[in-house]
């Protein structure tokens, strides 16, 4: 074998192991770069109002992460986000931008209140899981719906989602205020107050409700599903190139539908812990905002599901700081609104810029003769 034919052999592997360690760095540093633009970008928006950029993120620190009582707080917001940027990371991993996990949250915990009225006397275990099947069942097909349009029809899935999320909240407010609502609650409309042996407890330790452990485990399975699975394989072609996928005979519809569907049910299944775990009733409280702070999540996260933990938790922290930032800085409420927003416009930037800007080019390495 001659020198130059054997240093082309051995050139080969270092190559791939180069290209692969720079999309991999590639897929960690973007994200981190956009957060960090974004906050830089805040800064100078505090700063031209006057405010300490370093006491603002010194007051999110304090009141998300400071004490126990802050985590406690930061991880009970964290549960729903989980669950909800999975509605907008699983659909994602098909090429599909949902955004309307707020309709599905909503619905969820509507569902789970409604039942929670018509099974009484069931014993608890059995009456959490029928709550938490009916609200999985109701945004699996709210959110399914919107994949079966995307495939059958054409329609698109982000400006449906987005006009599906205000009718679920429309019809959430038309049902807790007439046919679910209960007679005593006068000054705000909710279905009825759950039985106590319908309440979800906290976990061991902790005073954080079992929705953060469910939102964890929910996250460890949709990873799975996607980088460990057929399906998940067959998802990711589809993802990739439609048309491909439909020529080796993948079931695109179903992957749509079903893999829509799926982030549906966990969006619902978000909205029956609010209900069993924090409110105790349906009510116009669970339209929260969640569903968009998990469109930001994800994009974030790359809709890596194993890489929305951290997020959610980071930016639950955030929402968790708002009220004493408005109390110490005299900011309004929406202050954190502003920064989540800067976020996503980099994260968004740095998604266009995905491969235009990359440090190792593959003509780099191409052997010129």
């Amino acid at each position: 074998m001659s020198t130059e034919t054997t240093g082309l052999v051995l050139a080969a592997p270092s190559r791939a192991w180069v290209e692969t360690v720079a999309r991999r760095s590639e897929g960690v540093a973007l994200p981190l770069g956009a957060l960090l633009i974004g906050f830089l970008a805040f800064s100078v928006f505090l700063a031209v109002l006057g405010k300490s950029p370093v006491a603002f993120f010194g007051y999110v620190y304090q009141a998300g992460f400071g004490t126990e009582f802050s985590w406690s707080n930061t991880l009970s917001r964290a549960a729903p986000l989980l669950l909800a940027a999975l509605c907008v990371a699983l659909p994602a991993r098909l090429g599909l931008v949902v955004i309307g996990g707020e309709g599905a949250i909503v619905l969820g915990g509507v569902a789970a209140g409604a039942l929670a009225m018509s099974l009484p006397g069931l014993p608890g275990p059995i009456g959490i899981l029928m709550m938490g099947l009916g609200a999985m069942i109701a945004g699996g097909a709210w959110i399914g719906a919107i994949g079966a349009m995307r495939y059958y029809r054409g329609v698109n899935e982000t400006i449906s989602s987005l006009l599906m999320a205000y009718i679920a909240i429309a019809l959430m407010n038309h049902l807790v205020e007439g046919p679910f609502r209960d007679p005593a609650s006068l000054n705000k409309p909710s279905t009825a107050p759950l039985p106590d042996a319908y309440r979800i407890g906290e976990l061991p330790f902790i005073d954080v409700h079992w929705g953060l452990a469910a939102g964890i485990l929910a996250c460890v399975l949709c990873w799975v599903l996607i980088e460990r699975t057929t399906w998940g394989f067959a998802a990711r072609i589809v993802g990739g190139n439609v048309r491909a996928a439909e020529v080796q005979g993948l079931p695109t519809g179903v992957l749509m539908v079903g893999f829509t569907a799926l982030g549906g049910a966990c969006a619902g299944l978000a909205g029956m812990f609010e209900v069993a775990a924090i409110h105790g009733s349906a009510n116009a409280s669970l339209a929260a905002g969640y569903g968009y702070t998990a469109i930001l999540i994800a994009f974030l996260a790359r809709h890596n599901a194993l890489a929305v933990i951290p997020v959610a938790v980071l930016f639950a922290g955030l929402e968790a700081s708002s009220g004493l930032i408005q109390r110490r800085m005299e900011l309004p409420d929406a202050t954190i609104a502003v920064l989540e927003g800067l976020v996503f416009v980099a994260i968004l930037l740095s998604e266009t810029l995905t491969g235009r800007m990359r440090l190792f080019q593959p003509e780099l390495w191409r052997r010129t003769s």
